[in-house]
């Protein structure tokens, strides 16, 4: 079996392939899309990253491909409709990403609330003058309402994670339903929520599933936190609406357009802006390298896993 690396990811990940197999991976950071073209023709497998499109110049030039497994829970860097037409089966890698980012939007949410990252960033300007018992005022999580948008695995993480901190859960789900949590419809959530928290994936019904419509339906006092897919808010709107203190503020770890940042996001303090790094851990990117390698070995083993387009 020949396995095409498109990233340069842990060699700790491929502990479970023998001599068997043949792994190519790139010098660099990763291959360009011109060099994947070149090489995949010969290949029996791509395993491919959540950041780095896999084009369907790829996968049509892919002759021997029969499946991609992707370094991720996303997978909207992949036309998985294509690939299946062609015969590939596409994997994603639930269960590594799943605890990191559900710990993320958590680190996300109370420093928004306890405005860490803006005392920070100041205090090392004002010094002194940052000290006073009723300035940088922030608020607690406990007695909160945490809405979450997409009640998955990372989503039911989140809620355990959000009882110990004593908040209340409510979420919106487009179809399957959660005990122990009330489902709501998702303008009755944006209303009643302190914390929205999005982990939908990016679909063409979820894209920019929150824009200003839905933004001036929240709380003035709600924060709303994204480390799902960037597009599934109007990054324009929102920048405007955080512009004009709609809502409290927000904590982002993806964005629409990565690595571009809307420019007005830049320059507020009530926005907190990470570089897509929610599973950024050495641990877990060990994981989720091991994830997709069990992937593809349990296809070749006839038990598919985590197979996306059925």
């Amino acid at each position: 079996m020949k396995i095409l690396v498109t990233y340069n990811i842990p060699r700790e990940s491929f502990a479970k392939l023998g001599k068997e197999h043949t792994i190519t991976m790139p010098e660099g950071e990763y291959f360009t899309t011109e060099e994947l073209i070149k090489l995949v023709p010969d290949y029996d497998v791509i395993l491919g990253i959540f950041t780095r499109t896999i084009d369907n110049a790829v996968i049509e030039a892919g002759k021997k491909l029969k499946i991609i497994s992707n370094f991720g829970v996303g997978y909207n860097n992949i036309d998985i409709k294509f690939a299946r037409s062609k015969g590939i089966a596409v994997c994603n890698t639930p269960k590594a990403v799943c605890f990191p980012t559900a710990e993320m939007a958590m680190g996300l949410m109370l420093s928004a609330a306890r405005r860490i990252t803006e005392c920070d960033r100041r205090v090392r300007v004002e010094k002194e003058s940052m000290w006073g018992v009723m300035k940088n005022l922030g608020f607690t999580l406990e007695g909160r309402t945490l809405g979450i948008i997409g009640m998955g695995n990372i989503g039911k993480t989140v809620a355990k994670l959000a009882e110990a901190f004593r908040m209340n859960v409510i979420y919106y789900n487009r179809r399957s339903t959660v005990e122990g949590y009330e489902k709501v419809d998702l303008d009755t959530l944006l209303k009643r929520s302190d914390f929205v928290s999005i982990h939908t994936p990016l679909t063409d019904e979820t894209r920019h599933m929150i824009g200003k419509r839905e933004i001036e339906l929240m709380k003035p006092t709600a924060i709303l936190v994204n480390t799902a897919r960037g597009a599934v808010i109007n990054e324009k709107e929102l920048a405007i609406c955080l512009q004009n203190k709609t809502i409290a503020g927000a904590a982002l770890d993806v964005f629409e357009d990565e690595p571009h940042i809307t420019e007005i996001l830049y320059g507020l303090d009530n926005v907190i802006l990470a570089p897509h790094n929610a599973t950024g851990t050495i641990d877990t990117r060990i994981a989720t390298g091991q994830e997709a390698v069990d992937n593809i070995l349990n296809f070749f083993n006839g038990t598919p896993t985590n197979v996306v387009n059925e």
